[in-house]
């Protein structure tokens, strides 16, 4: 029987530094030292933690998160934005992207390991469903968000944000979220678009049983066994430098600013998630665009994707070439070339009229 590594913290909640390095560390190790996939299974203390390419401070209501002493960070992985704390589980798993049994493509990770999720849900006694992009759902209902990135080698990173219980109040109290969004998805409010496992339970179901029905689903659905295990030397030094460098540190936490100069604003609603193209011209060109949002995908092509757009023509037939001048399958996974050309002429259009 295939062994793999099982990290799983019972004993206390993690800040949200320790959480996020512990689990940036997971396909590093599957990369660099050749680790066997590693599952880190845990929770949080009462925190807030945006995706990778959101503005923190226009996702978030930062003086309600101090008023309320919720910690707030930006993870590795994109999305959008997740309430955490004690009653909801944390999920990081590290393996290859070629490993035997998970599909191609970040679509293909959100299916194969939603089916591991969906096992475990029913292993509890619960009815789920994977929604496209990236939400587990009950009856229409969120009850978790999947989330995930490879910079790191042929290894990547996934993310499962997973309710056992939930404050809606909370919410809607520290997090501004785009009227867009909720237009989008036809909901009022945030009590009719989410759920939690002792909602539809209608018990108090511990957190510790949903670990273990995870854990037991990862091991049915891939046919291993998972053995307890801590980091290594090598690994807690490289959790460390993740905290010093990235998670305790101003300029990884608030990077990916809006900017705040004169800049047109374009914002869709894409099926790979919301776009907001940030941008100014000077003249015909296209002078400087920033692309942000709750998408995945990774630093090197969004970057690519900017600096195509940047000093070109900004007539709509050479914004829409030079995108395709560099564009390759899932850049920004569920979006396409016409797709954010739309987004980037919607920006031009609110740069025009400043």
């Amino acid at each position: 029987m295939v062994t793999w590594r099982l990290f799983k913290e019972t004993s206390r909640s993690l800040t949200t530094a320790e959480g996020l390095a512990i689990d940036d560390t997971l396909p590093w190790a599957v990369s660099n030292l050749g680790s066997p996939p590693i599952l880190h299974l845990y929770t949080f203390i009462p925190s807030v933690i945006v995706g990778k390419y959101q503005d923190i401070e226009a996702a978030l209501k930062l003086d309600r998160c101090k008023a309320r002493g919720i910690e707030y960070n930006r993870r590795s992985t994109g999305g959008g934005t997740v309430i955490m704390g004690p009653d909801i589980v944390a999920l990081g798993f590290g393996i290859n992207v070629d490993h035997p049994g998970l599909r191609k493509g970040v679509a293909g990770v959100f299916e194969s390991l939603s089916q591991v999720l969906i096992l475990a849900l029913k292993k509890v006694g619960i009815s789920a469903s994977f929604r496209p992009k990236n939400d587990l759902e009950v009856q229409g209902k969120k009850i978790a968000g999947l989330s995930a990135a490879s910079e790191s080698g042929k290894a990547l990173l996934f993310h499962t944000s997973l309710l056992v219980d939930f404050d809606v109040e909370l919410m809607t109290d520290i997090m501004n979220t785009p009227l867009i969004k909720l237009h989008d998805k036809g909901y009022n409010c945030f009590s009719q678009r989410m759920t939690a496992a002792r909602w539809e339970l209608g018990r108090n179901m511990q957190v510790a049983e949903m670990l273990d029905a995870i854990q037991e689903a990862f091991e049915e659905y891939f046919d291993i066994r998972f053995k307890a295990d801590t980091p290594s030397a090598r690994e807690k030094a490289k959790i460390q430098e993740f905290i010093d460098t990235r998670y305790t540190q101003h300029d990884w936490i608030f990077s990916h600013k809006h900017p705040r100069s004169r800049m047109g604003i374009g914002q869709l609603k894409t099926k790979g998630g919301l776009l907001e193209i940030y941008l100014s011209l000077s003249g015909g060109s296209i002078e400087n665009v920033v692309i942000t949002g709750d998408f995945f995908s990774t630093t090197e092509n969004v970057q690519k994707l900017e600096n195509a757009l940047k000093w070109t023509s900004a007539r709509p037939e050479m914004i829409e070439k030079n995108l395709a001048s560099v564009w390759e399958d899932e850049m920004i996974y569920g979006v396409d070339v016409p797709t954010l050309t739309a987004a980037v002429l919607k920006a031009k259009e609110n740069q025009v009229r400043l």
